[in-house]
C-alpha cells in the first residue's frame, strides 16, 4: 500500500541557501555509501576469508577478485525492487501522515547499521548486515510508534537464523570434508584419486553455485521471470556438466611424474596415522582422568609421546613446502576449486545483499522526491553502481580484519578445507531458498568453517574466538536498534 503525501518542508527549511530536501537527498547518498562500505568491510570479507586463510589467494588478489565480482553482482544482478520496510519488520502504514519522519528513520537506520558494522569490523567480528539493518529499522519503528508497530513474529523468525544458518552449513561442510578425506587424502595414491574424483566435485559445485545465482540473484534482474525449481536445476545442471568436462581435461595436466608410488603411499599413510593418533589422544586423556597413582603417571607419559608423534606426522603430511608431496599436489587442485567457489559466492552476495544498503537509501530518495511512503521503491542503476563501488572500497580498506578472524582465528584452513567450507555455505543458501528458511550469509559461512574444524576434532577450534563471534551475533539486532533510536531523534530534531 502507498500513501501519496507532500513532504512538509517550508520556505524556512533552508540552510545557507540549500533546502532541507536537498540536504536529505545528499545525506541519503552519503549514508547509503557508508552502509555499503561497511558491508564490504564485514560481509564481503567473509566470502573471501577462507581463500585468504588457506593461502589459496593473497589478500591483494582476493580484494581484486571480490571487488570485480561483488560490483558485477550488485550492478548486473542486483534487486530491481527492494523492500525498504526490511523483511516486514514495521507496518508501513504507521508513517502515512509523517513522510518526513519516515525519511529520517531510513537515514537513521543506514547510519546505525553502518556504525555497528564499523565497530564489529574493528574487532574482527563477522556479523550479519541483514540483521544489522533489521535491528536498525526495528529501532526507529519503535521510537516512532511503539512496540505495537513491530511484527514480532517476524523478528523471532529472523532470530532463529542464528541457529539454522551455522548448524546447516556446518553439518554439510563436516560431511563434505570427511568425504574428501576418505575419497582422496586417505587413498594410497591421492593425486590419482583427485584426478578421478575432481570432475564429479566440480559438477556438484557448479550446479549448486549456479542455483545460487539463478534463485538468489539473476531472477531479480530478469523482470517478470520467476524460475521454477526444475528450470533452475536444468540451467544449473547444464553449467555443471560443461564445467566438469573442462575440469576433467585440466586436472589431468597436473604433473605427477616426479611422485612415485612409494612417496604417494607414505604421504597418505602419515595423514591417516595422524588422524588415528588424534583420536587416540582423546581416549588417553579420558583414561588419565580416571586413573591415579603410578598408573596415571604411565598414562600421562604415553599421552605425551602420542601427542608429539601426532604433531610430527601432521606437519610432515600437510607441509606445503615440499613440492613433491602428493598431499600438496592435491591441495593445488583445490586452490583452483576454492577460488572459483569463492568467486561465485561473492557474485551471489553482491546481487542479493547490496539491497541492505541501497534499499533504505532508495526509499528515502523516492519519498523526498515525491512525498510517497510505500512498501517498495524502485532501485535505479546508479544506486546499484554506487553500492557496488562502496562495497569494493570497504573490502579493500577495512576487510582484512574480518578476513583474519574467519580465515585464521577459528581453525587452521588449507585449500581443501576452505573449499569444503565454501561448498557448505553455497549449498545452505540453495537449500534455504527452497525451504524459505531465514538465513544469514555471514552466519552460514562462519558455520561452514566451524564444521570443517569439527571434522578434525574440537581441539582444532579456537573456542574463545567462537564465543566472541556468537556473542556479536546476539548483540547485533539490539545494537542496531539502540543506535537507530539515537540517530532517529537527532535527525528528527533537525529536519522534522
Amino acid at each position: 500500500m502507498e500513501h501519496t503525501l507532500t513532504v512538509a518542508f517550508t520556505a524556512a527549511d533552508v540552510v545557507s541557501g540549500v533546502s532541507y530536501p536537498t540536504i536529505l537527498m545528499f545525506l541519503a547518498i552519503v549514508f547509503g555509501f557508508y552502509m555499503a562500505w561497511n558491508i564490504g568491510a564485514n560481509d564481503v570479507a567473509n566470502a573471501m576469508a577462507t581463500s585468504v586463510g588457506s593461502k589459496a589467494l593473497t589478500l591483494r588478489r582476493a580484494v581484486v577478485i571480490a571487488a570485480v565480482l561483488e560490483f558485477a553482482g550488485a550492478y548486473f544482478a542486483g534487486a530491481s525492487v527492494s523492500n525498504t520496510i526490511r523483511k516486514g519488520i514495521v507496518d508501513p502504514e504507521i508513517f502515512a501522515s509523517e513522510p518526513t519522519l519516515f525519511v529520517c528513520g531510513m537515514l537513521a537506520a543506514l547510519l546505525a547499521a553502518g556504525t555497528w558494522l564499523l565497530i564489529a569490523s574493528y574487532f574482527g567480528w563477522p556479523v550479519s548486515t541483514t540483521h544489522s539493518i533489521v535491528g536498525a529499522i526495528l529501532g526507529f519503528g519503535v521510537a516512532f510508534a511503539g512496540i505495537q508497530a513491530i511484527y514480532w513474529g517476524k523478528v523471532g523468525t529472523i532470530a532463529a537464523s542464528w541457529v539454522i544458518s551455522p548448524v546447516l552449513s556446518g553439518t554439510i561442510s563436516y560431511f563434505i570434508f570427511n568425504l574428501i578425506l576418505h575419497k582422496i587424502f586417505h587413498h594410497p595414491r591421492p593425486v590419482e584419486a583427485a584426478r578421478r574424483f575432481t570432475p564429479y566435485m566440480v559438477f556438484v559445485v557448479f550446479t549448486i553455485l549456479s542455483m545460487v545465482l539463478v534463485m538468489k540473484g539473476l531472477k531479480y534482474r530478469l523482470k517478470g521471470v520467476d524460475f521454477e525449481l526444475w528450470q533452475a536445476l536444468l540451467i544449473a545442471g547444464f553449467v555443471g556438466v560443461i564445467a566438469a568436462f573442462i575440469s576433467g581435461f585440466l586436472v589431468r595436466r597436473v604433473a605427477v611424474d616426479d611422485v612415485d608410488g612409494e612417496i604417494e603411499e607414505n604421504s597418505a599413510r602419515k595423514l591417516y596415522l595422524a588422524r588415528a593418533l588424534s583420536r587416540a589422544k582423546k581416549h588417553l586423556g579420558r583414561a588419565q582422568g580416571m586413573s591415579s597413582g603410578p598408573v596415571e603417571d604411565e598414562v600421562k607419559d604415553v599421552l605425551n609421546k602420542v601427542a608429539m608423534l601426532n604433531k610430527s606426522l601432521e606437519q610432515e603430511s600437510t607441509a606445503p613446502a615440499n613440492p613433491k608431496s602428493s598431499v600438496w599436489k592435491v591441495e593445488r587442485i583445490f586452490i583452483y576449486l576454492q577460488v572459483i567457489s569463492a568467486g561465485f559466492v561473492a557474485f551471489a552476495h553482491g546481487s542479493n545483499d547490496v539491497a541492505n544498503a541501497i534499499g533504505p537509501m532508495a526509499a528515502a530518495w523516492e519519498t523526498i522526491k515525491g512525498g510517497i511512503v510505500g512498501a517498495k521503491a524502485p532501485v535505479s542503476g546508479w544506486f546499484l553502481a554506487l553500492g557496488g563501488i562502496a562495497i569494493a572500497i570497504g573490502l579493500a580498506t577495512w576487510g582484512w580484519r574480518v578476513m583474519k578472524t574467519v580465515g585464521t582465528k577459528i581453525t587452521e584452513l588449507t585449500p581443501s578445507r576452505g573449499f569444503a567450507a565454501e561448498f557448505g555455505a553455497a549449498t545452505t543458501i540453495v537449500i534455504a531458498s527452497w525451504l524459505a528458511l531465514p538465513i544469514s550469509t555471514t552466519h552460514t559461512l562462519v558455520g561452514a568453517v566451524l564444521g570443517v574444524g569439527l571434522a578434525r576434532g574440537i581441539g582444532a577450534l579456537n573456542l574463545k574466538t567462537v564465543r566472541d563471534v556468537v556473542v556479536s551475533w546476539v548483540v547485533t539486532i539490539p545494537a542496531g536498534a539502540g543506535l537507530a533510536v539515537l540517530f532517529y531523534y537527532m535527525l528528527a530534531g533537525i529536519f522534522a
